[in-house]
């Protein structure tokens, strides 16, 4: 029996997972982490653990003690904080004989600012690029852009902290945090036309298999209805995109129609938040990457079945 840690397992993205997980029947002993004790966690966890935060001096050593005592052999990051302080602390968690389901150090540091991301981008000449500039000239940008453009984290994940410019007053209300903060970026294509394609990439410039979703987002930047597609332009647009930044493992790639042509949001080197989808129509990437980590098994393209998913509100009773 293997055992697996799940950290941000309160979240859509560590729950996700953990669901998966046992959707696939694995022989594992599965370890939820959160740092809260009231969650979704201890519904698909056989061992839950209460993290501390991410940030504390002390998150690193109490990791280690938790591999330690539940001799964990393999972990997922639920979330992009952890995900980060384990990319820092790659050689510490390893001699500990656990494995990392984590990208390649290259594409994860790169992915960290969406603007250092963009210049990345740019030089492969990828026609997917979105223009993207870090002006505080507002006649320049409504000219480039034309309004509505959009202010953009260049960190962060999902649709969070984006800010509409219709005007010049909402532009100059929000014009210091531009550059260091922000990025401005024209809007592209509509919310009928957004797509989100996880890849299990082999770290070479290429990727074993692949599903694609249609998707319309929640108001907090998660995917909240989906639909099954099969879209040659975008299975080519990530295989000239793993070609660029040979990626390794589970690999999300979001994006845009936009007058025919597809733009690129974001590459999250990471498990998504629509990864409990996908492995209810047949894509399990967290049972792929189990089987590669501590089997050494490359996964094959699964049989994908159509159809649609939409998220909804469920009640968790946990009697005493």
């Amino acid at each position: 029996m293997s055992t697996i840690l799940v950290s941000g397992a309160s979240g859509v993205v560590g729950y996700g997972i953990l669901r998966s997980l046992r959707l696939a029947a694995l022989d594992a002993r599965l370890i939820g982490t959160t740092i809260y004790e009231d969650s979704a966690a201890l519904a698909f966890s056989d061992t839950f653990e209460k993290a501390i935060l991410t940030t504390d001096p002390g998150y690193i050593s109490w990791l280690l003690d938790v591999i330690k005592r539940h001799e964990v052999q393999l972990l997922f990051p639920g979330i992009e904080a952890d995900m980060y302080k384990w990319h820092e602390s790659r050689e510490l968690i390893t001699k500990q004989g656990a494995k990392l389901v984590m990208n390649t150090p290259e594409l994860i540091t790169i992915c960290r600012d969406k603007w250092t991301f963009y210049e990345a981008l740019v030089k492969t000449e990828s026609p997917c690029a979105i223009p993207t500039s870090l002006s505080e000239d507002f006649n320049y940008l409504s000219e480039q852009f034309r309004l509505p453009f959009i202010l953009k984290p260049r960190k962060g994940f999902g649709s969070k902290g984006i800010i509409r410019v219709t005007s010049k007053e909402i532009f100059e209300a929000n014009k210091a945090a531009i550059g260091l903060v922000l990025m401005a970026q024209p809007i592209v294509g509509t919310d009928d036309e957004e797509y989100t394609t996880s890849a299990f990439c082999n770290g070479q410039g290429g990727f074993y298999c692949s599903m694609t979703l249609r998707r319309r987002l929640s108001g907090e930047g998660f995917t909240e209805k989906a639909e099954v597609v099969d879209l040659p332009e975008v299975n080519k647009a990530v295989e000239n995109l793993c070609n660029h930044f040979k990626p390794i493992g589970p690999t999300n790639f979001q994006f845009r129609r936009d007058k025919g042509e597809l733009k690129l949001l974001e590459i999250n080197p990471r498990i998504s938040s629509s990864t409990s989808i996908r492995s209810r129509f047949g894509y399990n990437e967290s049972k792929m990457a189990v089987d590669y980590y501590l089997n050494n098994v490359i996964p094959v393209q699964p049989e994908i079945r159509k159809g649609k998913a939409v998220r909804y509100v469920e009640d968790l009773i946990f009697y005493s």
